[in-house]
């Protein structure tokens, strides 16, 4: 996860995966947050919202797309990109 951040439109604390790419060739950005991915920045989100011991607080997962091609960088926002997700014990 690369940043944590609070939306203050709906106060809910956004934990966010910024991916950065010269291009859509490859695919979008937001194609390199798989499901192993995903599981590790649950498992930092759940520790952070842990050390708040805050349980009721709003949160989500954001996937932040950040095209950086020839001209002006294209940048994308994805809301709730997807949830939190079952702690696997190992």
């Amino acid at each position: 996860m690369d940043l944590v951040l609070r939306d203050t439109t709906d106060d809910t604390l956004v934990f966010a995966e910024v991916k950065t790419r010269t291009s859509d060739e490859a695919g979008r950005p937001a194609d390199a947050v798989d499901r192993a991915k995903e599981e590790l920045i649950s498992h930092g989100a759940r520790a952070w919202l842990k050390l708040l011991d805050r349980p009721e607080v709003n949160f989500r997962f954001d996937i932040v797309e950040v095209v950086i091609g020839s001209g002006k960088p294209r940048i994308n926002v994805i809301k709730s990109a997807f949830i939190l997700h079952e702690e696997r014990h190992r």
